[in-house]
């Protein structure tokens, strides 16, 4: 009895550490939740509420696992709102499993090797004189550009996308929130 008292006393004493572990970290808000460092991008992700259309895509393209994996990513995050731009029917179609390719090639279009912070991606600006071209994980380019004190993305097809929120730090990268979706 009493070594299972003290199994129990050191299993709460551990769980209280760790969740002041979790507490102590420098967490963003996005979409009503903090995004702990310590997380992946998905774990975060799936507690957005400002999210959860671009969690449904990322199940529904199978790319759960790859954005759980060790990356490092930097994934530009649509809102639901971004989404909701789209003409009327689009993200229904592009979840059906007959589209699953098309909806991969675009989600991939939101990823970029590496971990690059908004300070990395101003560096490149600079350094390109105004614009830095950033390779996708899809392929094709998306472009970097400031203006005035936002980050905007200009993607294949000439359409702009801000940054709303930067660095939301992640185990595995980072994310930084957009208010539209980038097309290939």
């Amino acid at each position: 009895m009493k070594s299972t008292l003290k199994a129990a006393a050191a299993a709460l004493s551990l769980a209280f550490i760790a969740g002041g572990a979790i507490a102590a970290e420098k967490t963003v808000m996005v979409g009503g939740a903090a995004m702990y460092p310590s997380k992946t991008i998905v774990d975060n992700a799936v507690n957005s509420k400002d999210h959860t259309t671009l969690v449904a895509a990322v199940q529904a393209a199978g790319l759960v696992d790859t954005l759980k994996s060790p990356g490092p990513f930097t994934v530009f995050a649509p809102t639901n709102a971004a989404f909701n731009k789209l003409p009327a029917g689009t993200v229904d179609t592009l979840v059906k499993p007959e589209n699953k390719d098309t909806l991969t090639k675009i989600l991939t279009y939101h990823v970029v090797s590496g971990r690059l912070t908004a300070s990395d991606l101003m560096n490149r600006i600079k350094a390109g004189k105004g614009k830095a071209t950033l390779t996708t994980v899809q392929g094709e380019p998306l472009t970097a550009w400031m203006k005035g004190g936002a980050l905007v993305l200009t993607d294949a097809k000439g359409g702009n996308s801000t940054v709303t929120i930067k660095d939301v730090l992640q185990s595995n990268g980072v994310i930084h929130v957009v208010d539209t979706v980038l097309m290939p």
